[in-house]
């Protein structure tokens, strides 16, 4: 679509480093997107997002639509101002959130009626819907409604769901309001069938859409069964349109998913680690709450720009967690963020340079089991 454009820049094996042009700005692929669930990335400033290298945010349209309100944001001039973030946002449909819900919705042909998690109101999430609301919102990527189905689930059972999304996906296409720079993005879904993962595919495409999403993973299904999945899929995605696995995740699974082909990610993880005293680092996952950590004068880590491992040490940050203040979400959401920015970074630069391989080994073999002491 005019203005929206992915340009590869260099290639290693599957994986690809680019960029992709919209409105608002360019985005450096792989890229990594913090979720600005209810228009806020939790216990960050934007311009300190934006400080740790993110090119985009994800808005979470189930949240936005129930509170403040589609209608509202639109008429405060679009979420970008409403939240004071200028840049490229990516909107979901919020089907994943409808179908969470489990006993307070119903499945029809015509959409997923729910009741609301806040106040018990009943709404309508119809494909036509879910992108008036993202209309509304003004976002740069928006994403087609689709149902996820819980796993596990029988193939017949994913091959019925999938269908319902297939047809899904052409009735948000159709309801898509195209505008300078915006995109919308279908979304595979099968399971772990590959013959349906193919299938998915190869009908998005005959629909048409400016990226391609891979939903339905992450659920459950295992390291393995996903990395097999994203084999089985990505080489029926088409090379010139952005590849977006959605809802992943560790550091260990986005090294994987980037080697096989994909361009985007999203997770709360870091965000949700940072606010439960846990931060990312080289070494591995590492739990604040450790007592181990209360007589420590060291940074969090050596070599990080983040405040927290600028400014404070491990014995401070210890304290903060064990006193619940806000600081302390503050600061390891920052270096959580800061720390998956780095690897994007150095993902981007790896296939740049056509050493993906050796340089996902040497990352992959410095992770430590969650919770142990990163390296002084």
């Amino acid at each position: 679509m005019t203005g929206f454009a992915l340009q590869i820049h260099h290639t290693d094996g599957p994986a690809r480093t680019g960029v992709i042009t919209t409105a608002r700005g360019e985005i450096r692929t792989p890229a990594f997107m913090p979720l600005g669930t209810t228009a806020t990335v939790k216990a960050m400033l934007p311009r300190s997002v934006r400080e740790t290298g993110a090119d985009i945010l994800l808005g979470n349209t189930y949240h936005l639509m129930l509170r403040p309100g589609a209608e509202r944001i639109a008429r405060l001039g679009g979420l970008h101002r409403f939240m004071n973030w200028p840049r490229p946002i990516l909107t979901d449909s919020g089907g994943f959130q409808v179908m969470s819900l489990a006993g307070l919705r119903k499945l029809t042909e015509e959409g997923v009626s729910f009741q609301s998690h806040i106040d018990g109101s009943t709404h309508l999430l119809s494909p036509e819907r879910a992108m008036a609301i993202q209309d509304l919102l003004g976002s740069d990527i928006q994403m087609v409604l689709d149902e996820c189905p819980a796993y596990p689930a029988s193939e017949s059972a994913i091959e019925t769901s999938l269908a319902l999304s297939m047809r899904w996906a052409k009735r948000s296409k159709d309801a898509f309001v195209k505008a300078e720079g915006r995109a919308c993005f279908g979304i595979v879904q099968g399971g772990t069938y590959s013959h349906l993962r193919a299938r998915s595919a190869t009908e998005l495409q005959a629909i048409g859409f400016d990226g391609y999403a891979v939903g339905g993973l992450a659920v459950g299904e295992g390291q393995a069964a996903m990395f097999e999945t994203l084999e089985a899929t990505v080489p029926h995605l088409p090379a010139d349109r952005p590849r977006y696995l959605m809802g992943v995740g560790k550091p260990a699974d986005i090294i994987g998913a980037v080697a096989r082909g994909i361009d985007m990610f999203d997770c709360v993880l870091p965000t949700r680690s940072g606010r439960n005293g846990q931060a990312f680092t080289k070494a591995g996952a590492v739990n604040l709450r450790n007592a181990r950590f209360a007589d420590d004068p060291l940074p969090l880590e050596a070599d990080c720009p983040c405040p927290a491992c600028i400014d404070y040490s491990r014995a401070y940050l210890h304290h903060l967690v064990k006193a619940k203040e806000i600081l302390a979400s503050m600061l390891l959401t920052w270096h959580n963020l800061t720390h998956y920015q780095w690897l994007m970074s150095e993902l981007r630069m790896a296939i740049a340079e056509g050493r993906l391989a050796a340089r996902a080994a040497a990352l992959l073999s410095g992770l430590a089991e969650e919770g142990e002491s990163p390296a002084a």
